[in-house]
């Protein structure tokens, strides 16, 4: 066995330690002027048939080592499919063991979703007619802000994701909207489009994306805490998206995460708002009630700690926006891990279950929208 380690490819993160017969020491890298870090995506070549072992030593060192205890490493012998690998979690090492069948194998946090694929997929569906397309402004990287905008109904609806480049789920979440809202044929899309105005911006941070970050931009910033006061040498992605907002309003908002820790689909809101109003919760909790009903991926009694009256984090987009605008504004957190209540042995929570999940939020954003109150 001649095994090898790399990961000098978009998004791409690990260092090797030492590599002693079949087991092989790696560490994750820090995301840049940040010490944030638990994301790594890296290729193991010159090992099939071999039994390794894959050991990421500083696991308990990471944002979140709450989250690895019951963590099953993604592993893809062809960058499409990603299955569960066998992985454990002790004495803060997560250790990875396979026998790959090929002497080509990636592993990965979660399934990969590079700035190469978004490019691919942005450039898919500009063509589509309902689609205006626009760079919002470039990061500090020099990457391209994307921003699509759909429909041309009163209600303005803002989707938007990544602002946590390591949660790549959050994109693939984008794709299965994205390309529900752009069937023709779908009935619910088509009444979405002429009742709301749609703005997606599906990768709020392509610096940390393509540099292989957990959760910080190129200047080492946790965008979604930036979003009271964003400025251009530290968060140009915030500044440029809420400009926009500015300029079309808010009336309802979904950004889109990943949660390390949580084995489930939720919802977070904006409880704690100073201006906090019944008419804002209540329709937040429809949505709730519609998602539901709508997809067996989603459930309401496992989430977050609800903010007491006043309390609100306003450098968060979610709090920020609701309070901005009044909107009806959320974040929406899935697993790392699985969902626990429908669980899948092989894939775990996975990039086809975030597509479905962006598809069934469209389908109970459908259900209330005629309830929401839309700028004119």
């Amino acid at each position: 066995m001649n095994p090898s380690i790399s990961c000098a490819f978009d998004g791409g993160n690990i260092r090797l330690v030492a590599i002693e017969g079949n087991r092989i020491d790696l560490e994750i890298v820090k995301d840049h002027r940040s010490n944030f870090f638990q994301w790594f995506y890296f290729r193991l070549t010159g090992a099939a048939g071999e039994a390794v072992e894959l050991r990421i030593l500083n696991c308990a060192e990471s944002a979140y080592p709450h989250g690895w205890p019951g963590y099953r490493a993604c592993m893809s012998h062809d960058r499409e499919y990603w299955e569960r690998a066998d992985t454990s979690y002790e004495g803060g090492i997560l250790t990875i063991r396979t026998t790959p069948a090929a002497n080509s194998v990636w592993f990965a946090y979660f399934a990969p979703y590079t700035m190469e694929r978004h490019d691919d997929f942005i450039a898919s569906v500009i063509a589509h007619p309902a689609v205006e397309y626009r760079s919002l402004g470039q990061t500090l990287d020099g990457q391209e802000i994307d921003y699509l905008k759909v429909g041309t109904g009163p209600l303005q609806v803002w989707l938007y994701a990544r602002q946590h480049p390591g949660e790549t789920m959050a994109e693939f979440w984008m794709e299965g909207a994205i390309e529900k809202l752009l069937d023709d044929a779908d009935p619910v899309s088509r009444r979405l489009r002429q009742k709301a105005t749609l703005h997606i911006v599906p990768n709020m941070n392509p610096d940390g994306s393509r540099r292989g970050h957990l959760r910080t931009n190129a200047a080492g910033i946790n965008l979604n805490r930036e979003w009271h006061d964003p400025s251009p040498q530290r968060s140009p992605e915030v500044l440029y998206v809420l400009r926009q907002m500015d300029k079309t309003g808010v009336d309802f908002a979904m950004d889109v995460h990943g949660d390390e820790a949580i084995a489930a689909n939720f919802l977070a809101g904006f409880e704690g708002i100073p201006s906090l109003t019944e008419s804002q919760s209540a329709l937040f909790n429809r949505f709730s009630e519609e998602l539901v009903r709508i997809s067996p991926d989603f459930q309401t009694e496992k989430g977050y700690e609800i903010p007491p009256p006043g309390q609100a984090n306003l450098s968060m987009s979610t709090a920020q926006l609701a309070e901005r605008f009044g909107a009806v504004s959320m974040t929406l957190e899935m697993p790392f891990k699985d969902n626990d209540d429908l669980p899948d042995p092989a894939e775990g929570w996975s990039p086809d279950r975030s597509r479905l999940l962006g598809r069934s939020c469209l389908d109970a954003l459908h259900a209330i929208v005629d309830e929401l109150p839309a700028r004119r």
